[in-house]
C-alpha cells in the first residue's frame, strides 16, 4: 500500500498548486448530484454522498457549493443522463489502472479513454482485466506525530475497522467501505481530524518501477486521465522510489 500513500502525496502537492479549481469543484459537483439523484439528499441514507461529500472537502470545496450541488440535484432533473462507469487497463511499465468516471455519453468517453492510453504506450482492457487486483476500502490517513499507535488501533478496532499501519511518516486506517461513517465518527469523537478520509480502491499487488523515465510516462499517464473531464478518480498500482518521486515532482 505504499504506493497509494506516494500517489496520494503527489497529488495533494500538485493539488495545492492547481490552477484548475474551478473544473476540480465541477467534478465534486457532478459527483455529489450524481449521488443525489442514486439515493437522495440524506448523507445518513445515502453512502454515495458521504463519499462524494468528503472528497469536495478535502478539495477544500466550499461548503455552501456542496450545499448547491444537493439542493440542485434533489430539485431538477439535470443529471438523470449521468452513470458511473470504470475504465480499466495497463499503461508503461505492466501498470495497472482503474479509472472511475462520471459520463453523460460512455459512446463519446470510452473511445477518448482509450486514446489517452494508447498515447501513453498503454492499452485500455475489458472490463474486469485489473479490478481483482484492487480491493475497495475506507482509507483515513494521519500524520505519524497526530495520534500513538495504541490509541488509534484502539479506535479502530472498537469502529468495526480492519487494520492500522505506519506508511512512512503517516498512519494508514483501513476498513470496509460500509464502515467509512462508523469509523468517520469515532475518529471525530476522538478529537481526531485525519489528513484524508475516502473510499477507495487500494492495489493488492504493487509494480516496481525503478526506471525514472518509465515512471515520468506512468505519472504523465496519470495526470492526463485526471484532467478529463469526466474522470472522478484515477487508481494505480505502481512503486515508484521515493528519490525518483521527488525528482519528477520538482520537474512539474
Amino acid at each position: 500500500m505504499a504506493g497509494h500513500n506516494k500517489w496520494a502525496n503527489i497529488k495533494h502537492r500538485k493539488g495545492a498548486q492547481d490552477k484548475r479549481k474551478g473544473i476540480l469543484f465541477s467534478k465534486c459537483s457532478k459527483a455529489i448530484m450524481a449521488a443525489v439523484k442514486q439515493a437522495g439528499p440524506d448523507p445518513d441514507m445515502n453512502l454515495a454522498l458521504v463519499y462524494a461529500i468528503e472528497k469536495a472537502r478535502e478539495s477544500n470545496m466550499p461548503r455552501e457549493r456542496i450545499e448547491r450541488a444537493i439542493h440542485a440535484a434533489a430539485g431538477t432533473g439535470a443529471v438523470d443522463s449521468v452513470e458511473e462507469v470504470i475504465y480499466e487497463g495497463y499503461g508503461p511499465g505492466g501498470v495497472a489502472l482503474m479509472i472511475e468516471s462520471l459520463t453523460d455519453n460512455r459512446h463519446r468517453t470510452a473511445p477518448e479513454m482509450k486514446k489517452i492510453f494508447e498515447k501513453a504506450g498503454g492499452n485500455m482492457g475489458g472490463s474486469g482485466c485489473v479490478s481483482h487486483l484492487f480491493v475497495r476500502k475506507a482509507i483515513f490517513t494521519f500524520s505519524k506525530d497526530a495520534v500513538l499507535e495504541d490509541r488509534l488501533v484502539e479506535l479502530v478496532l472498537e469502529a468495526g475497522g480492519e487494520d492500522v499501519a505506519l506508511e512512512g511518516e503517516q498512519w494508514l486506517v483501513t476498513g470496509a467501505p460500509e464502515r467509512f461513517t462508523a469509523l468517520r465518527k469515532a475518529l471525530q469523537a476522538a478529537s481526531l481530524t485525519p489528513a484524508s478520509a475516502a473510499v477507495s480502491y487500494l492495489p493488492t499487488m504493487k509494480v516496481d518501477v525503478s526506471d525514472e523515465d518509465v515512471a515520468a510516462k506512468i505519472l504523465k499517464l496519470v495526470e492526463v486521465l485526471d484532467e478529463h473531464d469526466d474522470v472522478s478518480t484515477v487508481h494505480a498500482n505502481f512503486d515508484i522510489p521515493d528519490p525518483i518521486l521527488e525528482r519528477l515532482s520538482l520537474e512539474d
